[in-house]
């Protein structure tokens, strides 16, 4: 089992939540919210909308997102779905526990898995950074979905 921090379309409320819940993907269960504990630029790119945290530490800000505890199974469908390693990479952070809800808490922070990227066009380091993303939020920017692209 590993953790996994999930910051964008993978978070509940947003439009690809439902792959963490579907069994066939493998084992995914919530464990709380948290935030990165270095900052990193979260922006909103590309012709679907699609957010993307750039592999930048120390830019930007502490990203807001959920942890989830999965099996070796989900992982590999994250990372196909992810397009890991092309589009994005999966590596370890440090993440600061805000609410835990699964069992035995884990103290103030845990290392997760984190699908960032370090292949991005460069005008993207000059987008809005944001704290947390939401795909009706203010931005105005919104998501495409994979089924209708």
């Amino acid at each position: 089992m590993a953790l996994v921090f999930v910051y964008g379309t993978l978070k509940q409320g947003q439009p690809n939540h439902k792959v963490l819940l579907d069994c066939a993907n493998g084992f995914a269960a919530f464990q709380g919210r948290g935030r990165t504990a270095k900052p990193y630029p979260l922006v909103i790119a590309g012709e679907h909308n699609i957010p993307w945290l750039l592999h930048l530490p120390g830019r930007g800000h502490c990203v807001l997102g959920e942890i989830y505890r999965v099996d070796e199974h989900m992982l590999g469908f994250l990372d196909d779905f992810e397009g890991c390693p092309d589009m994005y990479q999966r590596t370890k952070v440090q993440v600061e526990v805000l609410t835990w809800e699964g069992k035995g808490f884990p103290g103030d922070s845990v290392q997760c898995f984190l699908y960032s990227t370090a292949i991005y066009p460069p005008e993207w380091v000059h987008l809005p950074y944001h704290e947390s993303y939401d795909s009706e939020g203010p931005h105005g920017l919104r998501y495409n979905p994979r089924e209708n692209r």
